[in-house]
């Protein structure tokens, strides 16, 4: 039955699988949820089953303690999920994320051809943000494939867990998993300092002390990419700020403002004509933006954003309104999308 499930995931083109006790199994297609209606409910027995695939003894382990797990599974070669393995109401639900063995770039991506100008680096702090299920992952990894591709470098990736698998090319690649490799992210970062490492991609930074490693290694001659789940550039200077006592926001604004490459946030949104089109802004950290972060003024970084286009800053809501004038999205769903609706009705 589970070998069934992940074809029809992948068959139907899905992004996400959803599984539990009492319920038929439900796929995620183009952001849309669809019961998979000629299977029948899942049972206790079935979601037992599914565990035994999806969990190794240490991730098992963690679960009972935790009620929770992040882990990734591999049905194939060419088949690989993302999961989460978590109790509600005294039984368990399980959410896969498929994560294609192909990784695309920029341009199949539907992404700006300036995100490469980030690629070419060789220290800085660039972060790519937005909801979960908004490509964040995606981007990052068409990324860091670019620079295996064209340099000749030693990247690092930090993950919980790992998601793309990168073959390498010209550059050497290391993937580390928090818990199997390393114990934790923090602890990974500081390893950066010995191991002779030019690019680290950190998937997710959780905690201050995680954002704290990440902003040092970029101020000290390494490329650092990053997710948060953050809404715009502005937001998330300010989120990473905010993480840390009072007493350190000084020290930390000064590294921001001194490292910050630049801030991607990106929107998948569903298209008239079916499947989904990405929306985004881009923040480049020129000078004008660093002496904002440094004199505590991130909120006029979306007026830099607004008025820099010809410095290749991209605004969200020209992105929207260009998207409904071209028949790509509905007006709705640019609203939906827009996080200053009032600005976005006077291009419309």
């Amino acid at each position: 039955m589970f070998d069934e499930l992940i074809q029809t995931v992948v068959r139907e083109g899905g992004s996400d699988l959803h599984l539990a006790e009492g319920r038929v199994p439900m796929i995620r297609v183009a952001g849309q949820l669809i019961p998979l209606a000629n299977s029948p409910a899942l049972t206790s027995p079935n979601i037992d089953e599914f565990t035994n695939i999806l969990l190794s003894g240490d991730k098992k382990v963690i679960f009972n303690d935790k009620k929770q797990v992040d882990f990734s599974y591999e049905h194939s070669k060419e088949i690989r999920f993302r999961g989460n393995m978590f109790m509600r109401r005294g039984e368990v639900s399980i959410a896969l994320r498929h994560i294609p063995h192909y990784i695309r770039n920029l341009q199949e991506l539907g992404l700006p051809d300036i995100l490469e100008t980030f690629t070419q680096k060789k220290q800085g702090f660039f972060l790519v943000v937005g909801p979960t299920g908004n490509g964040k992952t995606t981007t990052l990894a068409a990324m860091i494939e670019m620079i295996n591709q064209t340099r000749l470098e030693h990247i690092v990736t930090i993950e919980d867990p790992i998601e793309y698998i990168f073959d390498q090319k010209k550059s050497i690649i290391d993937q580390r998993e928090v818990r199997d490799d390393t114990p934790d992210f923090s602890t990974a970062l500081h390893g950066l300092f010995r191991q002779d490492i030019d690019v680290v991609m950190v998937g997710e930074m959780r905690t201050p002390e995680t954002m704290s490693m990440a902003v040092t290694a970029a101020e000290t001659g390494h490329l650092v990419f990053s997710t948060l789940h953050t809404n715009n550039a502005a937001q998330t200077i300010d989120r990473i700020i905010d993480s840390f006592p009072a007493s350190q926001q000084g020290q930390i604004r000064l590294q921001l403002a001194e490292s910050l490459a630049g801030i991607f946030s990106i929107r998948l949104i569903p298209k008239i004509s079916g499947g989904l089109v990405p929306a985004y802004e881009l923040l480049i950290a020129n000078t004008a933006v660093s002496n904002l972060i440094r004199e505590k003024r991130t909120h006029e970084i979306s007026s830099v954003i607004e008025t820099s286009s010809s410095e290749g800053m991209i605004d969200m809501n020209r992105v929207l309104s260009s998207l409904v004038q071209n028949g790509d999205i509905t007006v709705e769903n640019a609203y939906l999308h827009s996080v200053s609706p009032k600005t976005l009705q006077k291009m419309l």
